[in-house]
């Protein structure tokens, strides 16, 4: 089973117009309300690709009971743990520029925090577990090295979607992938990357520090793959951004989804490309039809 791990999970509240002016009232074009969080997007996207998993983490309130809502329509398995306050909105304006406004998102309590210690110590040497983006302001990133090594102990192997220090912590539980972008990889290291050597020798340090697969996705520019035996190129696809929200969650999603069938690193490449690339040219997460017609574009090169 793949256990995705969100623990500020949220409702993410996409408005359209045309021009966003500062001191106005501005009137929208068009909305929507999607479920919301890095681990959540994992599992939505994993659904489409016929792939079980259970969501877990933090939520609370009417905002919650939204996202429940939403998960369960969809047909994904949940074990959250119920918290008192209401579960965040992030709110995303596309205007001529975009811009974003993320919620604070409730205070866990340490009962609330003993309950999920306690779910994920349930999960066994099978499961994979996906950790992905920030925590609540009042744990911090730190409790993300509690979390993952609850589940190391119980022998499953963990995917660590962070950045930064997050990231860097991680590579001591040798995750099966991590996936920064070529920016947050530069950040990392203190340099600007945009040479494809460059950001090959950089991406090394990280399967050197712990992790067994690397994934450096570059926006337009493709996708870099590197793992103890071979370092893999995914050429760029063409195509019309609309959404940049989820894409690199649906690339965790569609790797993690095949490397727990095909044990292939490149055949998961390949997955993790199609997905990404999919959500990248859609309005939301990408449907399987779409991801199936990306995946027949998808070219993967050895270095």
């Amino acid at each position: 089973m793949i256990y995705t791990v969100t623990l500020n999970p949220s409702i993410d509240f996409i408005v359209r117009l045309p021009q966003l002016t500062l001191g106005e009232v501005n009137r929208m074009e068009s909305e929507d309300k999607f479920v919301g969080g890095k681990g959540i997007n994992v599992s939505r996207i994993l659904k489409r690709l016929g792939k079980d998993s259970i969501a877990t983490g933090f939520l609370g309130g009417f905002t919650g009971q939204f996202v429940k809502d939403g998960l369960l329509a969809e047909g994904i398995g949940i074990d959250f743990v119920k918290v008192d306050q209401d579960t965040r909105i992030n709110v995303k304006i596309k205007a001529d520029q975009e811009t974003e406004v993320n919620g604070l998102g409730p205070t866990i309590t340490p009962e609330q925090l003993e309950a999920l210690k306690e779910k994920l110590a349930r999960v066994t040497a099978e499961d994979v577990v996906v950790f992905a983006g920030s925590a609540p302001h009042n744990l911090g990133n730190s409790i993300y090295q509690d979390l993952i090594a609850i589940v190391k102990a119980q022998g499953a192997e963990v995917v660590c979607d962070f950045e930064g220090q997050t990231l860097l912590d991680s590579l001591a539980f040798e995750p099966l992938l991590v996936k920064p972008n070529h920016h947050e990889l530069g950040m990392i290291f203190g340099k600007t990357l945009t040479d494809l050597d460059d950001i090959q020798q950089e991406a090394k340090k990280l399967l050197e520090m712990g992790a067994k697969n690397v994934i450096i996705s570059m926006a337009g520019d493709g996708a870099l793959l590197v793992t103890a035996e071979a370092t893999y190129f995914a050429r760029p696809i063409k195509g019309q951004v609309k959404n940049s929200v989820g894409a690199g969650d649906s690339m965790v999603a569609g790797f993690a989804g095949s490397i727990m069938t095909t044990k292939d690193p490149v055949e998961a490449l390949k997955w993790g490309v199609a997905c990404g690339t999919a959500t990248a040219f859609s309005d939301d997460l990408a449907e399987l039809s779409f991801i199936k017609e990306i995946y027949q574009q998808v070219e993967v090169v050895k270095l």
